[in-house]
This record gives structure tokens, C-alpha cells and sequence, in this order.
């Protein structure tokens, strides 16, 4: 694969809180350096500034924190607009030096990212205070029963600082790249892919919807239990429906990003679960929070492999049966017509490439980096750690 022969590009962004957000702007860091570009604004601007199509991602999706940073870049912001939005909402950067690439880009700071969720504050208090309950189990009992509170923060804070401070029309149709924003459904076992699509429609495991705002989807995306609540958005038929965290159902959603026609996916991801090193030793030594994170990220992971394997499995099963036919001299048109049918059953673009990239498992200062932090020492860690991640990675393509 050459890069620059590719046409279509998209950026795949994960979830992982603020630490997520800022190796994203590591990566997209690294791939400016290599002479990406990263189109954005509304429709009319965009196809005057961004042709050729030469190494120029049109394609965003993003989940969770991932679809913050999509936004920006998708609504026009640069990297560097993004990076400063961050330092002035951490309170180490000055506001008077900066020139924005796109326009003044409102400081994110941590009342945009946790608000209170007030509506639900008595549930704190846990129900025996309030009346006799009827508790027959044990802890897990106890905590259904006695706690009702659903989230801790709303993503209310960003989803209003995306509606009033970074988008100037909140509508999908108003951007010129395409963005898609995913999230999951509270009441059902799908995924919910919001973005610019003609009608919704859906299946058992997915829905396209296009009844949200973007400021609404952002919301839906980041809300992590328990952290954030479930976020409402009501439907084309007036209905609210709840959703939370994009990365829950599925993570690294490539096949989005696919299906809307890229021929080269480029996809950051932070969830790296720790290899031992002599330095830092074993994780049991470390506390039940440390130990949770890393169930979680092995959890996680496995679904990033497995995916990833199973692209490369499809892939050689391709190239076998080829290699077969014209081996025994089957006709040039059977054998299109056998790959064809097996790259319809299985839904498989050959014609896409994969870039993934991710922090080292070896890294152990970003996997105990605070998921949650605006301090500018670990933020500017976890930068550096996304670019050397991205860097590292594309050495091994040729452009």
C-alpha cells in the first residue's frame, strides 16, 4: 500500500475520557507532520479547499472522547486551535498570544465537561434513609436497591459547549466532511451511528440515525456510567430515547468509516493493557482501581484484536481461494464470481487498509495516567505519547 494512492481517507477516533482526547491530538499531530490534512467547515468552503483529495482525511467518526476532538476538526478548528482550547480551559496558556486557524475556539474547561447531574441528586442518599426496604440479597442487592442515582456528572455541560461555543450551525448537513458520532442505546443492545443519512433506519445490532444534533450526539457519546448519565434525545417522532458511551457496544467502529466509502482508515485508540516491567512490577500491588482498569482494558482490547484478526483472517481465506483456482485453472469468471460471493457474505472491502495505532503496552505512564485530568503536565505526557505512538506507527508505510 502507498498512502498517497489512496482517495478517500477517514480518522476513527476512540473513547477513553480526556486521556483519549489528548493522544488523539498527539496522533493528529504526528500525521500533520507526515503531511495529513484534516478537512473541515461548511459544505461550501469545503469543496473549494480541500481538492485534490491527496492525503486529506473527509471522513471523521468518532466515540466518546473520540467524537470531541472529531467535531472540532470536522466543524474547521486545527490541531493547534484544539491543543490551546485545552491549555486556556487548564489555565496555563495565554489567551492574548494565540491567533486561532478557524476563529476563537472558547477554552474547554472542567465545568464544560462535568455538570452536575441535579436531577438525580436524591439519589445519593440511599433508600433506607428514605424508607424501609425490602432487601433480600447482598451487596449487589444493597447498591440496586439503596441507589438509584444514574450518573454522578451530566454531559449536558458538553453538549451545550459544542451547541453555543464551537459549532455555528448544529446540524450534520452543515459540516462538509462527513462526521458520524456513535453511541449506545440505554433499552436495547444496539449501536446508534449519528450523522447526516437521508432516513433512519436500523436492525437488531445498529441504527443510522438522523434525528440528533451534533451538540445532542456528542452528548449521548461521552456520557460513560458511571461517571455521566444516560443522555436523552428525542426521535423523529418525538420519543426520548436514552444512550451512553459509544465504546460500550463496540469499539473502534472502522466498518462506519467503511461503509461510507473510505479506502483508508486511519484509527487512534488509547485502551493498551499493561505488560509487566521491572520498574513498575505487578498490577496486584497497585489497588482494586488499578486492577479494574486493566480487566477493563483487556476486555476492551481483545474486541480491537479480534477485529483486526478478523480483517487479516478474511483477507488470506481471499487470497487462498484465488491462489487455488488459478492454480487447478478455474476461469478468470468463476473464480470473480466465487470472490465476489464470498466478499458479500462476509461484507469485505479488499480494497480497504487499516493504520492502527495505539499507546505501547510497555508504556506505563499513560496507562496510569488519570483518565479525567486537565492537569497540564499529564495532558502534555499523553500528547507526546500520542505522537510518538502515531510516528512510530507510520514508519512502517510508505507514502
Amino acid at each position: 500500500m502507498r498512502i498517497r494512492e489512496k482517495k478517500r481517507l477517514a480518522l476513527v477516533l476512540s473513547g477513553g475520557g480526556i486521556k483519549a482526547a489528548a493522544f488523539h491530538v498527539g496522533v493528529c499531530l504526528a500525521l500533520r507532520e507526515k503531511g495529513f490534512i484534516f478537512s473541515g467547515g461548511p459544505p461550501e468552503e469545503f469543496k473549494k479547499k480541500y481538492e485534490p483529495d491527496e492525503m486529506t482525511f473527509k471522513t471523521y467518526v468518532g466515540s466518546s472522547a473520540g467524537s470531541v476532538i472529531s467535531t472540532f476538526l470536522a466543524a474547521g478548528y486545527s490541531v493547534n486551535d484544539v491543543i490551546h482550547a485545552f491549555q486556556l480551559g487548564a489555565g496555563f496558556a495565554d489567551k492574548k498570544n494565540f491567533v486561532s486557524d478557524q476563529g476563537s475556539l472558547k477554552p474547554i474547561s472542567y465545568f464544560h465537561i462535568f455538570a452536575l447531574n441535579g436531577g438525580n441528586l436524591m439519589g445519593f442518599l440511599p433508600k433506607f434513609f428514605l424508607k424501609k426496604p425490602m432487601i433480600t440479597g447482598g451487596l449487589e442487592a444493597l447498591l440496586k436497591n439503596g441507589f438509584k442515582i444514574n450518573g454522578l456528572f451530566s454531559s449536558s455541560g458538553m453538549e451545550r459547549y459544542f451547541r453555543k461555543y464551537v459549532l455555528t450551525e448544529n446540524r450534520f448537513e452543515s459540516l462538509g466532511p462527513i462526521l458520524n458520532i456513535v453511541a449506545t442505546q440505554l433499552n436495547h443492545s444496539r449501536k446508534v451511528v449519528f450523522g447526516k443519512f437521508k432516513e433512519t433506519t436500523k436492525d437488531s445490532t445498529i441504527k443510522y440515525a438522523n434525528f440528533a444534533t451534533v451538540s445532542e450526539a456528542i452528548g449521548a457519546s461521552v456520557a460513560l456510567p458511571p461517571v455521566f448519565a444516560p443522555y436523552g434525545i428525542k426521535d423523529q417522532k418525538g420519543k426520548t430515547l436514552f444512550y451512553f458511551d459509544g465504546e460500550i457496544r463496540d469499539t473502534l467502529s472502522t466498518h462506519v468509516a467503511s461503509d461510507q466509502g473510505a479506502d483508508l482508515i486511519i484509527a487512534s485508540y488509547t485502551i493498551q493493557p499493561y505488560h509487566f516491567t521491572p520498574d513498575i512490577g505487578s498490577l496486584h500491588q497497585y489497588g482494586i482501581p488499578v486492577v479494574l482498569n486493566q480487566a477493563i482494558y483487556q476486555v476492551v482490547e481483545q474486541k480491537i484484536q479480534s477485529s483486526i484478526k478478523y480483517h487479516k483472517s478474511i483477507s488470506a481465506i481471499l487470497s487462498a481461494i484465488e491462489g487455488y483456482c488459478k492454480e487447478v485453472g478455474i476461469l478468470s469468471e468463476h473464480r470473480d464470481k466465487i470472490l465476489q460471493i464470498v466478499l458479500e457474505r462476509v461484507n469485505f472491502k479488499p480494497n480497504v487498509d487499516y493504520i492502527y495505532i495505539h499507546p505501547k503496552a510497555h508504556d506505563h505512564q499513560m496507562f496510569f495516567a488519570d483518565h479525567f485530568s486537565l492537569n497540564p503536565n499529564i495532558l502534555m505526557t499523553i500528547v507526546r505519547a500520542g505522537f510518538k505512538a502515531a510516528i512510530g506507527t507510520l514508519r512502517r508505510y510508505n507514502f
